[in-house]
């Protein structure tokens, strides 16, 4: 059995989209105001080879369906998804991997939001490389006041949380929407309880648990088998009452990945508007960060993170998970002025 993917390339931005999708030759990337594309890869994939081939997104749109790469993403809960947004990292934990023994507090968060962050993602289990898990209720003593304290500043809040129990407490204390690394696969109450809560979730891919996920990572072709894993992931939380709206997928950069196969993930990651689900990507201090720059210390890994960020951004990812929120808003103030003047006000 053959499946085929759609990757959206050929981009364009600003004025120049809008010319070119008013003229119907190039397509409104993962519901983006201001970016199009123009091409389309269709992959082929079946147990015997893969086959690539290009076509013009005049062509491609008389053959493939495109409709999930277009459609318009509207809100992730309180979030407008008109423009690349930030998410900031508030890690309540001692043995994070980047920031380690630096517990976030309530003043982090609100230092986050002051420097440009949309979400603030607060977790209370580190699932790094090598992590073991925490008990929910050390977890939820750790997050819940931070949580509380973050919704009363008038902040959106997520949770980033892999337990049932965690995730319905952290909702009752104020979180609006929830981040789960296992894509509502650790717990099996989950599932069920992110249908009744009704608040949005992001499902992310990882091979394997934090504790061995970086042993001996293998793919047959990364990009489309992450694809696949989030397909189902969708398809199960749609079946289980969780509208396709309140979703969105994260690649997991990091998370059972090589060198290689984040570099992969990051060159395909137009791939996944396809899924017709928000994108978030989370890339911030990771290890092929440092590996690409000779920066041994995560927590100076700003410069190649706000590098990929953007790299993200232009390929109309929406929500971008950070720790160095000020430095990543500035930089996509300038990038994204520079593509599309007219969104700026003098």
């Amino acid at each position: 059995m053959t499946k085929t993917y759609f990757r959206a390339t050929g981009l364009c931005y600003g004025a120049d989209a809008e010319q070119l999708m008013a003229r119907h030759i190039a397509g409104r990337l993962g519901g983006s105001p201001s970016i199009g594309f123009t091409a389309v890869e269709c992959v082929a994939r079946n147990s015997a080879s893969v086959t690539r081939e290009f076509l013009s997104y005049a062509n491609a749109v008389k053959l493939a369906p495109l409709q999930f790469i277009e459609a318009p993403r509207g809100a992730f809960g309180a979030i407008a998804l008109d423009g690349p947004k930030i998410m900031g990292i508030v890690n309540v934990t001692p043995d994070s991997f980047s920031d380690g023994g630096q517990q976030g507090t309530g003043e982090t968060g609100m230092r986050l939001a002051l420097d440009g962050a949309h979400i603030l993602d607060v977790g209370g289990e580190s699932t790094r490389p090598g992590s073991e898990a925490v008990p929910a209720e050390e977890e939820l003593s750790r997050v819940i006041p931070i949580i509380r304290r973050l919704r009363a500043e008038g902040h959106v809040v997520s949770v980033d949380t892999r337990k049932a129990v965690v995730m319905q407490e952290a909702v009752k204390a104020g979180a609006q929407i929830i981040n789960d690394v296992s894509a509502l696969q650790y717990d099996p109450d989950s599932l069920r309880v992110v249908a009744e809560l009704g608040c949005p979730v992001v499902l992310m891919h990882a091979q394997g648990d934090p504790r061995t996920m970086q042993l001996n990572p293998h793919y047959d072709d990364v990009a489309l088998d992450v694809y696949d894993h989030l397909e189902a992931r969708i398809e199960a939380c749609v079946a289980a009452g969780i509208p396709r709206s309140r979703i969105a997928v994260d690649p997991g950069i990091g998370f059972g990945k090589t060198f290689r196969h984040n570099i992969e993930l990051l060159n395909q990651i137009a791939l996944f508007h396809g899924l017709g689900v928000a994108v978030l990507v989370g890339l911030s201090r990771k290890g092929f960060i440092g590996a690409l720059t000779g920066e041994k210390v995560a927590g100076k890994r700003v410069h190649g993170s706000v590098g990929g960020a953007v790299h993200a951004a232009l390929h109309g990812v929406h929500i971008l998970r950070v720790h160095d929120v000020k430095a990543t808003a500035e930089a996509l103030a300038v990038v994204m002025a520079s593509v599309d003047p007219r969104s700026v006000e003098f």
